[in-house]
């Protein structure tokens, strides 16, 4: 008797052969490079589709978070790898507490570095890691899985469900065959993979895009943008640093020794440091121009 495991991923089309690619192992090097390239085309259009669903997630991150709440990744494999990695971006990128955008991993974070496969089939283990984390009805849940199915990230879904929190599930199976309660499902379905199975491949660059996508365009509505700069970024190594007084020059168009001056003043916050310089005031009074801005740059300037 077949394995229910077998005849769930059988009918997948994450898991299905690609007739693109049937005889890959014949080809020489530059086809079997085409042959991906090619492949990988397609993926940004199918995640154009899914804006009006990925639209629904980032309205409800933005009101989560202005509520104080937090988003919570949780995936396993490769998903979990993608959802951790934005998750530690998100700090550098926009000044935001590292807690407000977390990743978890079936197995932690040696599964980072060397695959922890067989814990993905615990549906318990991906409730308690969520649990374990402090997560509450006022934060989000996004579980990514390609198949869908896996059971670490659906039981730690169906529990953040069941004590009253947002969801949103991020798969690259359909949505017709998503037996879930989520108030989000995002399903940029890029088709069988160039070697079957592997959704490492174009799975994994259409769900990047995708997160990428949930918290970007959160922290742009959160007013961690100005123009199409990143204004709210933490000084915490030399590039940032040096970028930080580049961004104030551009928006402002004072010279190197004045953007490092003012930045000094204004304690490294670069928002700060531009309403001084374009409003003509001093630290503290820009700093309270962007309390009553709610952080926005552009509202602050009036």
């Amino acid at each position: 008797m077949k394995d229910n495991v077998f005849n769930e991923i059988k009918d997948l089309i994450t898991e299905a052969r690609n007739p693109a690619s049937e005889d890959i192992d014949d080809k020489c090097t530059r086809e079997i490079l085409e042959i991906i390239n090619q492949e990988d085309q397609g993926v940004p259009k199918v995640v154009e589709k899914e804006i009006p669903y990925i639209v629904q997630a980032v309205d409800i991150l933005v009101e989560v978070f202005k509520s104080g709440g937090r988003l919570f990744y949780i995936g396993a494999g490769t998903s979990g790898r993608l959802g951790v990695l934005d998750a530690a971006e998100i700090p550098p990128t926009y000044g935001t507490d590292p807690g407000l955008v977390q990743g978890i991993i079936a197995g932690g974070e040696k599964a980072l570095v060397r695959a922890q496969e067989g814990l993905e089939d615990i549906a318990e283990l991906g409730v308690k890691d969520l649990m374990d984390r402090g997560f509450n009805k006022n934060d989000v849940a996004c579980g990514v899985a390609a198949s869908y199915r896996t059971p670490y990230v659906l039981g730690a879904v169906k529990k953040a469900r069941e004590i009253g929190a947002k969801t949103i599930y991020v798969t690259c199976n359909p949505r017709s065959e998503i037996k879930l309660d989520v108030d989000v499902a995002i399903c940029p379905v890029v088709g069988p993979e160039v070697v079957m199975g592997s959704t490492r491949m174009k799975a994994g660059g259409a769900t990047k895009l995708v997160l990428n996508m949930l918290t970007t365009a959160s922290m742009i509505r959160l007013g961690k943008v100005y123009g199409n700069m990143m204004v709210d970024l933490k000084m915490t190594s030399r590039k940032l640093e040096e970028r930080s007084k580049r961004v104030v020059m551009m928006v402002t168009g004072v010279s190197y020794e004045k953007a490092a001056a003012v930045l000094d003043e204004a304690k490294g916050h670069v928002k700060t440091a531009i309403v001084m310089i374009l409003a003509g005031i001093g630290a503290g009074e820009a700093k309270q121009r962007l309390i009553e801005s709610n952080g926005f740059v552009r509202q602050a300037l009036g």
